[in-house]
């Protein structure tokens, strides 16, 4: 059996008068990611982790943030896009850990639905997604509450039917 790991890291700005969607799921806060789609950090990263793992480059270069196709994109379309990408390479997810880096809000009662929404969209069972939050103790960017960051690592493996 053949495995392949791939990690992901993505950010973004952080403004009052946008939305946060992180994990597929809308959190209420009084600021939100400024970016080309809907700025969730944490299935970007795990994208990235997905499309790294079988040297399929990156997001930005499958999903362009200058192409209007992808502008205000669900990234839940981008996740399942990523995903299909790695099962045409006839690998299928054994499992991702993610974690969430932002002061604030506290994202502690919304990983529950963040790990069965992306499990949803991706096909997995929830158990094969692992989603924590963590601040940075009022350190750097994420700390100033300047911006939000997500890193993610996922295990690939040589699907069973071989494709």
């Amino acid at each position: 059996m053949s495995f392949r790991i791939g990690q992901g890291y993505d950010v973004h700005r952080l403004a009052k008068g946008e939305t946060l969607w992180l994990g597929g799921i809308l959190i209420p806060h009084v600021k939100g990611t400024v970016a080309h789609s809907d700025g969730d950090v944490l299935i970007h990263a795990i994208c990235d982790a997905m499309l790294g793992a079988l040297k399929l480059r990156d997001i930005g270069t499958n999903f362009p943030d200058n192409s209007d196709e992808f502008k205000n994109i669900d990234s839940k379309i981008l996740l399942k896009k990523s995903y299909h990408l790695v099962k045409r390479k006839g690998y299928e997810i054994v499992n991702i850990d993610a974690t969430i880096s932002a002061q604030k809000p506290k994202l502690k009662s919304f990983i529950p639905d963040m790990e069965k929404t992306m499990a949803q969209v991706l096909g997995i069972d929830e158990e094969q997604i692992s989603v924590k939050a963590t601040t940075t103790e009022k350190l750097g960017f994420e700390g100033r509450e300047e911006g939000i960051s997500s890193s993610a690592v996922v295990l690939v493996k040589k699907s069973d039917s071989g494709k």
